[in-house]
């Protein structure tokens, strides 16, 4: 088996589709990840994501937006959604590509910054091949492979090792720059884009670092 890591973006527009556009668009929500997507048997899409921001404004979206048959969500600083909707054809046709092959999603799915989906595919060569086909026929769509290699399913995972807390605080540190030399950015920094003291950031970088390091001459 093998895995495919490829940036996906849209071309042109703001998302894939028009109740994701709508909650790009508002600077209130910032969608971090999705943990699981699904094309169910009445062709609509079940799909539960992570956010933060505010939650109510985005009830207020799902609330107004024709293509939402329904919605819950939980949490507070950091929320999870569970959504039931109707797809795009684009989205629809990648995700029957999904349930009809052997293609794998490795989640979560991660946005990045600019509200681009960075997803990890697993699968044969074979079914790679369907998916660039499928990448080419769609219209406003940007697919650029990141990296490609034989998929290790024993390997340890950041998941596995640090929580969620701590993947946020070091992935919010290398995006600004806290790793680079010279160094970009501090503490502080970091704290006020993920909302703690820099004294909390310093603490989780630690615990994460030690995690990691340890991991990896083990």
């Amino acid at each position: 088996m093998r895995y495919l890591k490829v940036l996906v973006e849209p071309d042109g527009r703001g998302a894939f589709h028009p109740l994701g556009e709508e909650l790009t668009e508002d600077p209130s929500i910032e969608r971090r990840a999705i943990h699981h997507i699904e094309l169910l048997d009445d062709d609509t899409v079940l799909l539960f994501a992570e956010a933060s921001g505010s939650k109510e404004r985005y009830e207020r979206i799902m609330e107004g937006s024709p293509h939402v048959t329904s919605y819950l969500t939980a949490g507070e600083d950091r929320w999870m959604a569970v959504s039931q909707f109707e797809p795009t054809e684009a989205v629809r046709r990648g995700l029957e590509l999904q349930r009809e092959s052997l293609l794998v999603v490795e989640t979560p799915i991660r946005f990045t910054s600019d509200d681009h989906l960075e997803i990890t595919y697993l699968g044969t060569d074979e079914t790679f091949s369907k998916l660039y086909e499928y990448a080419e026929e769609m219209e406003h769509l940007t697919f650029d492979v990141l990296k490609t290699g034989d998929y290790e399913g024993d390997r340890s995972t950041f998941d596995r090792m640090i929580t969620a807390r701590q993947e946020e605080v070091l992935e919010t540190a290398v995006d600004l720059g806290y790793y680079r030399e010279p160094r970009r950015a501090s503490l502080e920094d970091i704290g006020e884009a993920v909302g703690i003291s820099p004294g909390t950031v310093g603490e989780h970088l630690r615990k994460a670092e030690e995690r990691v390091f340890t991991e990896l001459v083990h």
